[in-house]
């Protein structure tokens, strides 16, 4: 069981990950067993050319960096558990007990972070209800998003990213992906924190 599974090897799925994996000496993580689907064929990212982006070189590949970030997150948070080469079909159940089921096995977690692009290709069924049109994007693009509240598509569910109806800049992803791994290592810790106060009772 995962306490969290994160679909998508993009720019928000792995902001995401970094920031959960940077947390692995505190107390309320030591336990936390946390998972990424880095399945990057489909990500806009492939076919980017970044020559104004902060911190990068220009004439970077979006390929390039694709591949440095998964190496990169594997050198650094080993613990996290990387999932290459599989696509997420569906999802079953409800918080904490969630099963993804993907083009090869199933996993069961208590935690989805949704990171995939905002194409109107999306089809992962459990989620299709939550679809309507990307908010920010112009009509003919036909992009969608999943309808969420700051990120929180249900209980146990989020979304990051362009799907959550962000710009596709690359920084405003990796924004978006690290601001929903701060608000789960935040309710972590407050876990921690009410179950510590409910054992001094």
């Amino acid at each position: 069981m995962f306490d969290v599974l994160i679909v998508g090897g993009g720019v928000s799925g792995i902001s995401c990950a970094l920031v959960l994996g940077s947390a692995k000496n505190k107390s309320f993580v030591t336990d936390k067993r946390i998972g990424i689907f880095t399945h990057q064929k489909t990500s806009s990212l492939q076919e980017a050319l970044f020559n104004n982006a902060y911190g990068i070189p220009p004439g970077k590949l979006g390929s390039e960096l694709l591949e440095e970030s998964t190496e990169h997150l594997s050198k650094a948070y080993p613990h996290i558990t990387q999932i290459p080469g599989e696509k997420v079909l569906k999802i079953e159940g409800q918080f904490p007990e969630f099963t993804v089921i993907t083009n090869k096995n199933s996993y069961q977690t208590k935690t989805i972070v949704i990171g995939i692009g905002s194409a109107n290709s999306f089809a992962i069924d459990g989620l299709m209800h939550y679809v309507e049109p990307h908010q920010k994007s112009l009509p003919e693009k036909q992009r969608i998003q999943l309808k969420n509240s700051d990120h929180k598509v249900a209980e146990g569910i989020y979304v990051i990213g362009t799907l959550a109806g962000w710009r596709s800049q690359l920084t405003i992803a990796a924004g978006s992906g690290a601001a929903v791994a701060t608000d789960i290592l935040t309710l972590w810790n407050d876990g921690v924190q009410t179950h510590a106060h409910d054992s001094i009772r």
